[in-house]
């Protein structure tokens, strides 16, 4: 039975997991959006949240928690100036994971995970429908038939 034992191990050892997160959690505060496994993504959602959390008290000892778990001082200056000001108002809940369709080389589910609060974002970079041709490209041929026919 697993009483008290959270997480998911994701078939690693304890210190593969560390660096994977370490690594995942910093390329999501570099790209605001990234694209991995469900579970992982779920996970992560776990490490970024507290992130944002240490963003959001903003003092010094914050600071350099998060730059103990980051490793980047970019990172920790992104993660305290730009995302953590966005959730000033919102208590928890500042990463989504959105499914996204099955891996092709051996169907893993995949999910994107990114940081809520960035629906103008999101709506400006949804593709726009392209206008269907015309028929008249398809017109034009029997148009041209009926001509030589007739």
């Amino acid at each position: 039975m697993r009483h008290l034992n959270s997480g998911r191990k994701l078939n690693r050892t304890s210190a593969h997991r560390k660096a994977l997160f370490k690594n995942m959690v910093l390329a999501l505060i570099r790209h605001e959006r990234i694209k991995t496994t469900d579970p992982k993504a779920k996970e992560l959602r776990r490490i970024a949240d507290r992130m944002v959390t240490l963003g959001k008290q903003g003092d010094l000892a914050a600071r350099r928690r998060a730059f103990a778990a980051l490793q980047s001082h970019e990172a920790v200056k992104k993660l305290f100036d730009e995302i953590a000001p966005r959730f000033k108002e919102r208590n928890g809940g500042y990463t989504r994971v959105i499914k996204f369709g099955h891996r092709r080389g051996d169907a893993a589910m995949l999910s994107i995970i990114e940081f809520t609060g960035n629906e103008e974002q999101t709506k400006s970079k949804k593709p726009k429908k392209r206008a269907r041709k015309q028929d008249a490209n398809v017109e034009a041929p029997r148009r041209q038939r009926a001509a030589a026919a007739g």
